[in-house]
């Protein structure tokens, strides 16, 4: 496994398992117990996921120590101020079952954010948050929160894959010492990205899928990937990507793919931060 460390010290792993789209208590608690067995040390949820308890058990009933585990959540918009954010963040604790989270995320820079982040900064101050950072943050709303606010963000999860590139947020995270973290970079399949022939190519000269190729460049960006899946195969295959590197011609070669935008939301999209205020769980 490689890592890479904040800039507090806190070192998060470079690869771990996704679990979005897995609610179902018996399944999010079996493909951690998975993951865990095949080395992953890294779980990142969410309370909008709704399987916190089923993460918090797995990782009990896997015999893993606890401080082996690096344990990431978020939380949603409803929750955002300051009382509410504190009050949310024990929520997620007590599901959890664990007295700290190694890092928590305000998952939409939206609604009342800004208050939000000043209960991660005293919770974080209290240990009871190891980092603290944001998801979705284009490139001018972290420089916003960066140049605000006494703690910056530790991390940034966007969107990051071979057809969404996002080059300027990652200099931007780069230049504030800001770590990207990838979600979806597999782009949820579109593209025929399994199949895709620069990926393909590429991996036959080193024994490895389309999907290792992808989650090795973001890697070599520097970017943490959190690939999900519930499939046995498909959660070891995520995680043998360690043992190449793909050259710059290869590197070169992937950044041809990027589109420059989202396929799979719009945060420019008036109606589409409506849906987001919209949903509660």
């Amino acid at each position: 496994m490689e890592y890479r460390e904040l800039y507090n010290g806190v070192k998060i792993p470079m690869l771990g398992l996704g679990v979005y789209q897995i609610p179902e208590y018996e399944t999010a608690k079996d493909t951690v117990i998975t993951a865990l067995k095949t080395g992953y040390r890294l779980i990142d949820t969410a309370q909008s996921y709704m399987n916190e308890q089923a993460i918090g058990d797995a990782i009990r009933e896997s015999g893993i120590p606890r401080e082996e585990i690096f344990i990431t959540t978020k939380l949603w918009i409803q929750d955002f101020s300051y009382d509410g954010a504190l009050q949310a963040t024990e929520r997620s604790l007590q599901r959890l079952g664990t007295d700290y989270i190694d890092l928590m995320l305000l998952h939409q820079p939206m609604g009342n954010y800004i208050d939000a982040w000043k209960a991660l900064e005293t919770l974080y101050r209290q240990g009871k948050l190891k980092a603290i950072g944001m998801a979705n943050c284009y490139p001018h709303v972290l420089a916003d929160l960066c140049e605000t606010f006494e703690i910056r963000p530790m991390i940034n999860q966007v969107e990051l894959h071979p057809f969404f590139q996002q080059q300027l947020n990652i200099d931007t995270m780069n230049e504030y010492g800001v770590v990207p973290q990838a979600w979806a970079p597999f782009n949820e399949g579109m593209h025929d990205f399994f199949r895709n022939p620069i990926l393909t190519e590429i991996g036959s000269k080193y024994g490895k899928t389309a999907a290792q190729v992808a989650l090795r460049w973001n890697i070599q960006r520097g970017v943490v990937v959190i690939p999900k899946s519930v499939h046995v195969d498909r959660i070891a295959q995520n995680f043998d990507v360690f043992d190449f590197s793909l050259s710059q011609e290869d590197m070169d070669k992937i950044k041809t793919m990027d589109i420059g935008h989202s396929e799979i939301v719009n945060h420019f999209d008036p109606k589409w931060i409506k849906m987001l205020h919209m949903y509660t769980f």
